[in-house]
């Protein structure tokens, strides 16, 4: 994340996703991430910035947006 230091035991993500049978075809039609983030005190504001502006920048988002909705959310905390 930009200015925001992201080490592995302070992010995560949890992904799910529906499948349905559209015109006896199966497709992904939803996905859902859900991030848990960790930040250094002052930083919240910082990191809530680049999870809204994350889709933008996602090659993933970009090919697939309008044929799949996506759903970003994201819990921040502060360190202590």
């Amino acid at each position: 994340m930009r200015d925001v230091p992201a080490p592995p035991d302070r992010i995560g993500a949890a992904v799910e996703g529906d499948i349905e049978a559209i015109d006896n075809v199966l497709r992904i039609t939803r996905i859902r991430v859900s991030y848990a983030l960790t930040v250094p005190p002052g930083k919240r504001a910082t990191a809530e910035r680049a999870v809204a502006v994350h889709p933008s920048g996602c090659p993933a988002w970009n090919t697939v947006q309008g044929c799949i909705d996506i759903d970003i959310k994201a819990d921040i905390s502060e360190a202590p």
